[in-house]
């Protein structure tokens, strides 16, 4: 028995088409190589990466207000004010449980 391949494709089937632009999958254009690999940086990211180096050299800890309060101690000098604390406690909470809710 031998096999024909004379069957055609179905009408109104075409080549596979990429689901967001519609162009036929694997017919893209090659990409030039006359003129060399290209990166562009915008200047948003020049502007980014000029802040991260800002922010590099801010140190977290506030050295000196750190050894005043060491020193404060220390001497019998430092007075805690509860009912700052208790309302920064409340505030961190209050901040917390809404961050929960979202």
């Amino acid at each position: 028995m031998k096999i024909n391949n004379s069957i055609g494709k179905p009408t109104g089937v075409s080549a596979p088409q990429d689901a967001i632009s519609g162009k036929p999958v694997g017919q893209t254009p090659a990409p030039s190589r006359a003129g060399g690999d290209r990166v562009a940086i915008t200047s948003l990211s020049s502007q980014l990466q000029a802040l991260e180096s800002r922010l590099a050299d801010v140190s977290v800890v506030d050295v000196a207000r750190v050894s005043a309060i060491k020193q404060a101690i220390s001497e019998g000098h430092f007075n805690v004010d509860s009912e700052v604390v208790a309302d920064k406690l409340i505030a961190t909470v209050r901040e917390y449980l809404l961050s929960q809710k979202s």
